[in-house]
């Protein structure tokens, strides 16, 4: 499987969480992780933050004409 660009993943990932949170069987779970939907959710939130701060790095740097 080809390597898909890391803010699609992270897009997928949210919108899995999301589908998973409103599943029936889900709501129906006696389930109380250490870690919960949320905490995974804004887990996501700051990688895609991280990755919108990398890439526009990135771009300044090339704008600056720098190479890596």
């Amino acid at each position: 499987m080809p390597n898909q660009p890391l803010p699609e993943l992270i897009n997928q990932a949210q919108e899995l969480l999301a589908q998973i949170r409103k599943h029936p069987d889900f709501k129906t779970l006696k389930y109380h992780p250490d870690v919960t939907l949320g905490d995974a959710e804004q887990a996501l939130i700051e990688l895609q933050s991280q990755t919108l701060l990398s890439s526009e790095a990135i771009r300044i740097f090339a704008l600056e004409g720098f190479t890596a």
